[in-house]
C-alpha cells in the first residue's frame, strides 16, 4: 500500500500508520433515541464498517478497536449474551467482506472465557484473512492492558527461572516482543468516542508515546468522514518523542 505523502506521520515515517480506537457510547446513543442499548450495539457494528473500508484510503496501515474489555464482563448478563451475539454476527456476516477487500484480521485478548464455538468463529476469521497483504485489523477481545502486562511479566518470569532468559538482558524490545501485540507497531494515535477522556485499560504500553484525541462522537455516529477529521488532526501534530 502506498501512503499519500500528505497523510504521513509527522514523525517522518511514511508507515506504518497505527490507529487504536475506544468505541465508546452506544448506550447513550440509544437511550438519546428511546432504543434499547442492544440498537445501539448494531449501530456501532456499523460504524466499525465505515470505519474499516474508509482507513487504506486515509494511510492507515493497521487498525485497532476495543470491541470488549476484561471489565465488561460486570455489565448485566443479558448485555454481555447481546455483545457476544453481535460478535458472532459479525464475524458470520463479515469475514466474507474482509476477505474481499484484503483485510487481515486479529484477536488479542484472552479467549478461554469465550464459548467454545465463538473461539471457533475467531479462529477461522483468523485463518481465512492471515494471508491478506492490506489494512491490519485487530480487534480486543476480553482484553485489559494490565493483564497483558501480567502475563507478560509471567513469561519473561519462566524465561529467567528455566535459564533462557539473562534479567540483565531484559529491555524494553524484549517485554515488547513478549505482548500480545509483539507483530504490530505501536500506535500513533489513540481515538476515543463519545466525549470520555480516559484509556480505560486499553494498551498501556504500547500507547506511550501515542497522540490521544477524544471525540465527542458518539461511536455509532462516528464515519469514514470523522475518521478523517481525526487524521487531520493528528497530522497537524509534532511529535518530538521526548525531544525538541
Amino acid at each position: 500500500m502506498t501512503m499519500d505523502p500528505l497523510l504521513a506521520p509527522t514523525d517522518g515515517t511514511a508507515s506504518p500508520f497505527h490507529v487504536a480506537i475506544i468505541m465508546d457510547g452506544n448506550g447513550r446513543w440509544a437511550r438519546a433515541r428511546g432504543l434499547p442499548r442492544t440498537a445501539g450495539h448494531r449501530q456501532g457494528a456499523e460504524a466499525v464498517r465505515s470505519v474499516v473500508e474508509a482507513s487504506p484510503g486515509l494511510g492507515v496501515t493497521h487498525l485497532t478497536l476495543f470491541g470488549f474489555s476484561s471489565e465488561n464482563w460486570k455489565r448485566p448478563q443479558g448485555e454481555v449474551g447481546d455483545l457476544l451475539g453481535l460478535l458472532r454476527l459479525y464475524l458470520n456476516n463479515e469475514v466474507r467482506n474482509l476477505e474481499k477487500n484484503n483485510v487481515r484480521l486479529r484477536i488479542i485478548g484472552r479467549r478461554d472465557r469465550f464459548s467454545p464455538d465463538l473461539q471457533a468463529l475467531l479462529g477461522d476469521a483468523e485463518a481465512r484473512t492471515s494471508a491478506n497483504t492490506g489494512l491490519h485489523l485487530t480487534l480486543a477481545l476480553n482484553y485489559g492492558a494490565r493483564q497483558e502486562m501480567v502475563d507478560t511479566v509471567r513469561t519473561l518470569a519462566r524465561a529467567v527461572a528455566q535459564g533462557r532468559l539473562d534479567p540483565e538482558a531484559i529491555d524494553e524490545a524484549t517485554v515488547s516482543g513478549a505482548l500480545l501485540t509483539h507483530d504490530l507497531p505501536d500506535p500513533d494515535v489513540l481515538i476515543r468516542t463519545s466525549g470520555e477522556q480516559r484509556v480505560s485499560n486499553f494498551l498501556l504500553w504500547q500507547m506511550a508515546y501515542a497522540e490521544l484525541i477524544f471525540s465527542p462522537v458518539l461511536w455509532p455516529d462516528f464515519n469514514g468522514k470523522e475518521l478523517a477529521a481525526a487524521v487531520e488532526d493528528f497530522q497537524n501534530r509534532e511529535r518530538r518523542f521526548g525531544g525538541l
